[in-house]
Formats: C-alpha cells, structure tokens, sequence
C-alpha cells in the first residue's frame, strides 16, 4: 500500500481475508464475493513479484476447489470492467511451473461457466492495458488451447504437465467451439499416443480422461475426419479388450458408438474383431446399466454394419489386413464370379497383397489360402494366368509346394497346376 500498488480497501478486504479458516473465508465470499475477486485481479494485474502472484493464485485456486461454482463470481456484473481472463492467460507463458498450472486450472474452470450468448462472442469487459479494446472469449479459447497444446508436445513439468492438460481439455473439448480450436491448434494427434493399457492409478485416470477427449470430438465432423487418418481404432480396441476399469471401457464403448456409422469406422471395428470383443464384453458383471445399453447399441449397429458390406469389400479388408481365413466366400464360385473384374482395381491391388502374403507370413492358414485365392484368380479372370506371371508369383508358390503344413503344400500345388495348363487347356476354361 506505500507504493501504492493496492488501495486501503484492497488492504482491508486482504487483511480479513487472510490465513482465515475455511469457514471464515466461505462466509465472506457469500458476502462479498465479486469485491474479493476484484482485489485478487488487481494484485494480479499489478504487481509482478513472483512470490506474492503464486500466492495470491494459491488463493483462488483454494477458493474454486472448495467450491467451483463460484467461478461465476469472476462474471459478475460488477466486474463488467474487468479484464477477469488477461492477467491469467499472461501468466501460462511466463513464470514458473506452480504459477503455469494454478493459472490454467483456474482459467479453464472460468471459462468454462461463463455466460453465453447466442453469437458465441462473449466480451469480457475492458483490457486493463487499453480502455477501447474488448477481449473476445475466442481469443481467450485459442490461446488457452494453443497453450495446453503446447505443454502435450513439450512439456513444461516432466510428470504433471500431461495429465493437467488432458484434464482440462476434458472440461473445455465438452464445447463445440473449443472443439474447434483444438482440431485448428493440430491437437488430435497429441491425444492418440496417450491411448494405451495402463495399470497404475495415476496412468488410468490419464487414459480415461485422453479417451474422454477423443469420445467429445467425436461429435465434432473434422475431428473424425482427423481421426479416421490416426491409428485410433486399433488403440482404443486394445485397450478395450484388457481394461476392467468401468468408466474407461463405458466412454470407449460410447465413442464407438458414435463412430460406427462415420466413414469407414465400422468396417474397420470388424476387422479388429470388435463383434467378438463385445460379447465378451458384455459376458462380464458390469454394474453400470448405461454401459450395459451401450453395448447392446454397439452390438445392434455392428450387426447391421457387417450386412451393409458387400462381400467384395469384406474380402478386400480382410486380405489387406493380413488376416486370411477360410470364410466361405472363399470357395464359393459365385463370389468369383461376380468379383473378378473387382480385382483390377488399382492396378491388381489386391493379387499384389496376396503375393506378398505369400513371401511374409508364417501363418500356414494365411499362407494356404492365399494360394488357393490365387488359383481362384487363374480359373476365373480370363488372363489370370498371364497376370500372375507378369507378377513373378509362380516362384514364390513352387517354394511351397515344400511347405512342412499339407493344407499349404496341397493348395500350392493346386495353384501351380491352374499356372502350368496348357494354352489349349486355359482357352478351354476361358470359354
């Protein structure tokens, strides 16, 4: 108060304030609340001593933790002239971790209760450094989420900086426009490492918390667009498949349940075997009767995916992802063929995976199909034969015809004989 950096009443209103009781505290917050608030922002705004700004952040954090609604206070109207967001948005890039964290948490919980209005603008009130300009929430929200990306790609603090900004990203993805900022700040991809089994408690809350992130932005069209080019599926349905954590398995269950009916999310949760993974999934004693709903919903959209895919296209992701069976479709000369022109597209994709199947695998049923597949491709497609030459497959099918598996060496040898005909004999099926 000498320098003049506080006024008396500031003065007053601390020293009442001040290493009182909890109760004692509540009591004049119910009373006074906003001109409390007034003080805290003055001090912040003013004055720079790195002691007295963890302090006084201290305060407030202690305030909102004992109570997060009176995170409203700092909208009240008398505080229209206030810059309530500035001083707490200067402070994430300056100082020192302690002052970094206390300012986040409590400027994502501000922000998250402030009043909206139908225009998604709200004006906060004059910045302190000039009386025309207003501060505009947008602003406040893409610095906010600039920051927070920020502490997931280099971390301010080695252990705590990750799990608070996935926390309050947890609080702040649950609005439209944030979600927004956050695809635009490239955060998405921040999140997808983040999913993976954890067993200590610290890691599961983390883990349930990134999933929450990824189950909000699944209501938002360009994050899904986004995340349908990450290695999301395959994580979250790994983790799924081991997690007894029950609000870990219900947010996964619920994202898949948003996701299923977007782009090719439902072709690619049956390919994962997500159809099995649920029946053991709700096998299980959960006692949470939403979960149990959401698996149901889960199991009823995967049915009715698993119909709306042609054969054709079941046939192509199952080659593709390596995971060769003995489907009926298969040895069913109908899906032959109807589907042989099918094999053309992008220039014989499909034979080229097969091939290679033949050269990578050590699955004996991988292996044995793929060469019964390609005989297929002889007998069916009219220049089957020359096709599978061009593509040098004929050597990497006679190595095993040595195969120490029968099923392999029987259907390697069906393939070179379909590959060894006569030109007379493949006129003749040609016909």
């Amino acid at each position: 108060m000498t320098t003049k950096l506080i006024t008396g009443t500031c003065l007053q209103l601390l020293r009442r304030y001040d290493k009182r009781s909890e109760s004692q505290r509540a009591a004049l917050l119910d009373d006074d609340g906003p001109a409390y608030v007034r003080v805290f922002m003055n001090i912040l705004r003013d004055i720079s001593k790195e002691e007295t700004v963890e302090y006084v952040l201290a305060l407030i954090e202690e305030m909102l933790t004992a109570n997060p609604k009176r995170a409203r206070l700092f909208h009240d109207k008398s505080l229209a002239n206030e810059d309530t967001y500035e001083p707490f948005l200067r402070l994430l890039w300056i100082g020192n971790w302690f002052i970094q964290e206390k300012s986040c948490k409590i400027l994502s919980l501000i922000v998250s209760v402030r009043p909206k209005i139908q225009d998604g603008i709200v004006p906060n009130g004059r910045a302190s450094h000039s009386k025309s300009k207003l501060t505009g929430i947008n602003d406040v929200l893409r610095d906010l989420v600039e920051w927070l990306c920020s502490q997931l790609r280099n971390p301010s603090h080695p252990n705590r900086s990750v799990p608070m900004a996935i926390n309050c990203l947890a609080t702040l993805l649950r609005e439209p426009c944030m979600r927004a900022s956050f695809v635009q700040a490239d955060g998405v991809k921040l999140l997808i490492p983040l999913i993976s089994p954890a067993s200590t408690q610290q890691s599961i809350q983390l883990l349930y918390e990134t999933c929450l992130c990824i189950w909000l932005l699944s209501y938002y069209d360009a994050a899904v667009d986004y995340l349908a080019t990450t290695r999301v599926m395959p994580r979250l349905v790994e983790v799924v498949k081991g997690s007894t954590k029950e609000k870990v398995v219900r947010v996964i269950v619920l994202t898949f349940c948003n996701l299923l009916a977007k782009g090719a999310f439902g072709a690619q949760m049956i390919d994962l075997g997500l159809p099995q993974i649920v029946q053991s999934l709700k096998a299980q004693a959960w006692s949470d009767e939403d979960l149990l709903d959401a698996l149901n919903q889960l199991e009823d959209g995967l049915k009715d995916n698993m119909k709306r895919l042609s054969s054709f296209d079941k046939y192509k992701q199952e080659v593709l992802l390596g995971h060769l069976d003995w489907s009926p479709m298969h040895k069913d000369p109908n899906f032959w063929r109807e589907n042989i022109t099918n094999f053309e597209e992008n220039d014989f994709q499909i034979l080229r995976v097969l091939i290679t199947i033949l050269d990578t695998s050590n699955d004996p049923t991988a292996l044995a199909v793929a060469c019964y597949d390609l005989s297929q491709f002889i007998q069916y497609h009219p220049g089957g034969r020359i096709v599978i030459s061009d593509m040098k497959a004929k050597e990497r099918v006679m190595k095993l015809m040595n195969h120490e598996n029968a099923e392999v060496t029987k259907n390697a040898l069906l393939c070179v004989q379909r590959l060894f005909l006569g030109a007379k004999y493949a006129s003749f099926l040609q016909s």
